[in-house]
């Protein structure tokens, strides 16, 4: 399927996003595959290192490497959900059998426009350390938002 076209940047109507990124199928080559669809296709405006975390959930498979990004993109909040997961299918993301199973990359939403939008945030430290790394590093701030 070929890349979904985004529309035209308007600054006017750009949307800041924290992405939060998790891979453990050969996750140095689908970490740069990602950042290399999303620096193209978005606006890339800041990125955490990456840390390599053990599995939340279903234990057998091999530890995580996950990261934080912050882009600005034109697409409204759902539209950019359905981009990231056109994304994560490019990159060949297999769905269904164990939800907390293996995968070559997992992009979530994370923070919306300055606002808390995934609870993944507060409830595990692979999300919120490569997140708060960011907000370090481009003097950004978030609040919570009740879903």
């Amino acid at each position: 399927m070929p890349p979904m076209s985004l529309p035209s940047v308007n600054t006017a109507s750009l949307h800041e996003c924290f992405i939060s990124l998790g891979s453990n199928i050969d996750p140095d080559h689908y970490f740069v595959q990602a950042l290399e669809i999303i620096s193209r296709e978005c606006v890339l405006l800041a990125r955490s290192k990456a840390i390599r975390t053990a599995p939340v959930g279903y234990q057998q498979q091999p530890d995580f490497l996950n990261a934080a990004l912050l882009v600005s993109t034109p697409l409204e909040r759902e539209a950019f959900r359905t981009y990231l997961k056109e994304v994560e299918d490019r990159l060949g993301r297999v769905r269904g059998g164990i939800k907390s199973g293996p995968r070559t990359m997992d992009l979530d939403i994370v923070a919306w426009d300055g606002k808390i939008v995934d609870d993944g945030y507060f409830q595990h430290d692979y999300v919120k350390k490569p997140v708060d790394e960011v907000l370090a590093s481009s003097g950004r701030t978030l609040e919570s938002q009740k879903r």
